[in-house]
Parts: C-alpha cells; structure tokens; sequence
C-alpha cells in the first residue's frame, strides 16, 4: 500500500538537515586528435562541472559557524496564547442509548458537537519563529504562526522577551508582519530569490518542535512550487524544516533571507527533505505593502485566464505555448479597456508573459490606479490596450474596512462577518458566477448564527424573502423586520449549490 503523503505547515517548525550532492569532475584523459573532435560536438560530449574558483578549491564549505554566528542574532522564537473553546460535556457515539437519556431528560445532547454542546473557556499556546528586518523592530513570520492569537510574546537570541503587536497579515501568501518597541536591533535583509539556482547551498533557522534556536542546511531543490495559493512561489529545499520552523529565514551564503520557513511534505508531520519556503521577492512586496498600509494592495485586471497548452496554441497558430488565454472578463479595467475573451494576454507592462502564474504574479505587483500596456493576440494580431488597473481587495471585498479609499465592502451583523459574493468566490464556493448574495467568512461561536449551524462559506441570497446583494441590503431588511416587532428574520442559505431557510434571531 502506498503511504499518501501530506502537506503539512511548518507552524510550529522551523529548518535544517545537510543534504548536498557533490558535482562530478570529469576525469581528464589523453586527447588525441579524434577524440578532440568529437569533444567539438556539443551533442556528443559529456556534461561536466564549470571551471570556477570554488570548484578548484573545495565542493563545499568548511562551515557554517561563521554564517550562524553573523545572522542568528536577528532570528526569533514566537509565542502566541489564544482562548479557544473545548466542550465540556462528555461524548458519546452517534446512536448511544446515553444519548437518548440526556435528550429524555431535557439535557444538552452531548453528540451534537453544535448548539446544544456546552463549551469551556480554555488558554492553549503555540511556538513558532520569525525574524527582525528592521532595527527599530518589525518583525516577519508567518500568518498562520499568529492567526487568532490573543497576545505574541518575542523571545530574542539574547534571552530578552517583548510583547508585539500585528502590523498586518496576508492569507493569500500566509505573511505576517509584527512589531516590538525596540531601538537598535540586529536585523537582516532580503536577497533576491530570483538569482538562487537549483544546487544552492541555503541555511534555515528557527525552533523547530520547540527545542529553541536550531540550524540546519541543505540546498535549493527546486524553485517556483505551487502549492494551493494564487500567488505560490515557494523555494523547495532538502533543508530540515519541522513543526515550529513557521516564518523562520532561509538564507543564502551571503546572509541574505531568500525564502520565509512555510510548510513540508511528509507522511508523519517530520521532515523527509520536502520543504517550503515562500520567495522573498513574493514575501518583500507583502511586507512593504503591510508596513506602509497595514493590508496588501495588489493590481487587479478583471479578467479570468488558463494556461495556453500546446493544442491551444497549435490551434491559435502560435508558435510557443506561452501566454495567458482569456477565459472571461468581468465589469473592470479590462473590460473598460476593450479586452475580451478569446485573447491571449502575450505581454503585461513590457514584460513577456510566459504563463497564467506568470501574469497573476505581475498583475499583483502593478501598482493601482496606474496605466499600464497590455498586449494581446486577437485573431493572429497584436493589439495594445492601457489599462487603469483596479484594487484587486476592493474587487473581491476583501479589503480592510475604512481602507482604499472607499466603502467598506465587508461587514458584521448578526453575529456574523460578511462579504459581497463576487465571481471569484461564486467559482471557489461551486456557485453560480451570476448570484447575488453575501459569503459567510467568519461566525462568532456563541452567536444564534452559530447555534442556527451557519458556517464558512455559506452564501446568504435572501432576507425577509427579498433578493439581497450588499452588506447595506441585509441591515436595511434587519430594520425592517425589528420595526415590524419581529424577533428573527428568515434568511435564504445556500451551501454548495443547495438552499435553506434559517430564520436567525434580530433581537438587540
């Protein structure tokens, strides 16, 4: 039987296990005149290792101390606190006749993990890593490392703690950025990811398992993974990573952070040499995005695309499989612009499009509210248009509340956060993309929403029977139902493709 493999975050992990291949040199022989010329034929002579320095003098370093010693000062251990609720009535199988006496007797069914399950207040704790960019305290970690915390202490190479706060956070690319009140810290910068090859000697550190601060090395094993984000661009590295290496540094030989510690492949949770490390130029981009505006504010063109196969291509005339084909264009810029579907977007802001990661990559990195020229091949011609690129936030509803200069697209009432469905999450939730309604995004546990069994993801399409597309029109059809004396308001559910009604309490 084979042993599926899964990917696990590295939220309580860190780096680092020395796996390194040694290059082969070519034994030098005799040459005699045929063999100099069949030495001429690049297709007939042997790969070899490139004459270099490094190859002359040694295959790899004497060691990593000196390194450690410089970087690790900047290089931190996170501890997040939380309150999470646990139940605290027993449980009992599904069927159980001790069921059947609690229900008898008018008690809570303690089967139901819902809203008859009593619930207990409780503090549990998490470990992860992190690293200062700056001297006057920002620090880089992962999202996940901090998701849902109620207090971050900063633990120090020095044994010093402080407590942070969050700056801002990235889902899409699972990015946090923290700050401490500090003056003068060690820190460290970021190189550019794009200039590290596949054989890279890298160095991870972090706490891994929470054993304190650990280093390992290890080599770049490949680069531009994709694992289920839109803007992946991961690092693969045999460097050990485990659990607790979340937001940890992956360094380069020249002490630059090349990678932020993610996330690991592995049957059993530990490292097997499979490990993730998010590109810097992606990690470089967030983080100034959320020092300068404490959210991310990626361009956003309207437009759904796939990737141009060969056959696509063949039958396009093109003569490379390159580009990103037009599937969809959604009232925007590039609608505005006069761009359709059919297009093969070739070229973004003089930058040759190699495929549909590649333009989701640039179009996210644009800046907002500027022209940029985006060429397209329609029926076997080029054409240019300027697009004024939109906020890909506001599109979507995601942007903060107060942000972007604008409405809030998102929202809370009744216990529950909300957002417009936009076509991009009507595609994500198995929607119609022409439904009108509000996604779910967030319950509060001890709200009637969550007693009603409303979760993530919900889509709410009616209130009080009336068809509904805005946070404004749920509020307005909750006045009215309170106006009218009512104590709850009959909502239109539909969870994946499927409709019901719950009538959720409005009372204040």
């Amino acid at each position: 039987m084979r042993t599926p493999i899964t990917r696990f975050l590295a939220s309580v992990s860190v780096a680092a296990l020395s796996l390194g291949t040694v290059p082969a040199i070519a034994q030098e022989a005799a040459q005699t005149e045929d063999q100099s010329q069949v030495a001429a034929n690049d297709n007939e002579a042997p790969l070899t290792a490139p004459e270099s320095e490094a190859r002359q003098q040694q295959v790899m370093p004497d060691s990593f101390a000196d390194l450690v010693e410089e970087v690790s000062p900047a290089v931190v251990n996170i501890n997040t606190t939380s309150v999470v609720e646990r139940p605290t009535d027993p449980m009992f199988p599904e069927g159980s006749p001790f069921s059947d006496l609690f229900r008898d007797f008018g008690f809570p069914t303690p089967d139901q993990n819902g809203p008859g399950q009593r619930q207990q207040q409780q503090r549990a704790s998490a470990l992860g890593s992190g690293f200062v960019i700056s001297e006057d305290g920002f620090i880089v970690t992962n999202n996940h490392v901090i998701e849902g915390a109620d207090e971050i202490e900063i633990e120090f190479r020095d044994g010093a703690r402080r407590s942070a706060e969050v700056v801002g956070t990235d889902k899409q690319t699972d990015i946090a950025l923290l700050k401490v009140d500090a003056d003068e810290l060690p820190y460290v910068g970021f190189g550019d990811s794009d200039e590290a090859r596949v054989g890279d000697w890298v160095l991870a550190l972090g706490n891994p398992l929470g054993q304190g601060f650990s280093a390992s090395t290890g080599i770049v094993s490949a680069r531009g993974r994709a694992l289920t984000g839109t803007y992946d661009d991961f690092i693969q590295t045999d460097a050990s990573i485990n659990r607790g290496n979340s937001g940890g540094p992956l360094f380069n030989m020249d002490g630059e952070v090349i990678g932020v510690n993610t996330a690991i492949l592995s049957p059993n949770g530990g490292s097997i040499g499979i490990g993730f490390s998010m590109a810097s130029n992606v990690v470089e981009t967030v983080v100034d995005q959320l020092r300068e505006f404490g959210e991310t504010r990626r361009g956003w063109l309207g437009v759904k695309i796939q990737r141009v196969t060969p056959d696509i291509a063949e039958s396009l005339g093109l003569d490379q499989d390159h580009g990103a084909m037009v599937t969809d264009v959604f009232d925007g810029p590039a609608s505005e612009a006069g761009i359709r579907a059919g297009d093969v977007i070739v070229e973004f802001d003089g930058n040759d499009i190699e495929d549909d990661r590649d333009l989701v990559a640039r179009v996210a990195q644009a800046p907002i509210g500027e022209d940029v020229e985006v060429s397209v091949l329609r029926n076997g011609e080029i054409e240019n248009f300027d697009v004024t690129l939109g906020r890909r936030e506001l599109a979507e509803g995601t942007a903060e509340p107060g942000q972007g200069g604008g409405q809030a697209a998102t929202g809370t009432t009744l216990g529950m956060t909300l957002q417009p469905l936009t076509p991009e999450l009507a595609e994500e939730l198995g929607a119609d993309p022409d439904q009108q309604g509000l996604v779910v995004s967030e319950v509060d546990p001890s709200s009637d929403a969550a007693d009603k069994g409303l979760s993530r993801g919900d889509v709410i399409t009616e209130a009080g029977q009336q068809a509904i597309a805005s946070i404004g029109d749920l509020e307005e059809r909750i006045e009215a139902a309170r106006d009218a004396g009512r104590k709850s308001i009959l909502l239109m559910i539909r969870r994946g493709g499927e409709p019901r009604f719950v009538a959720l309490s409005v009372e204040e």
